[in-house]
């Protein structure tokens, strides 16, 4: 009963970082397509160019706390992945081996 409550703990706990995300998604892009649209609406009507680089400072700043959110929630982390994790312990239970063979 105590492993169930366990379960369905984390699976709340699971639902509840999917949804911040999503959430967190609908907010960047309701934000940034107003933004954008305000922004391009202003320039064409003053004759600049529709899009410079400050009008992207925003999108693209908040699209890294985004991205960084995401791999948080997917469990993502292309450098220190579950792989990465087995090859480190593989290569030093190897060595551990090998430096304890050199003593036998």
């Amino acid at each position: 009963m105590k492993e169930q409550n366990n379960k369905m703990d984390r699976a709340k706990k699971r639902v509840e970082q999917l949804k911040g995300f999503y959430i967190h998604l609908l907010v960047y892009l309701a934000v940034n397509i107003f933004i954008l649209v305000a922004i391009m609406v202003q320039s064409y009507h003053a004759g600049e160019p529709l899009l410079r680089w400050p009008s992207l400072v925003t999108p693209f700043l908040w699209g890294i706390g985004l991205a960084f959110h995401a791999a948080n929630v997917f469990h993502w982390n292309p450098f220190f992945g579950k792989n990465w994790e087995e090859r480190q312990i593989r290569k030093y239970m190897d060595q551990d081996r090998e430096e304890s063979e050199k003593f036998n």
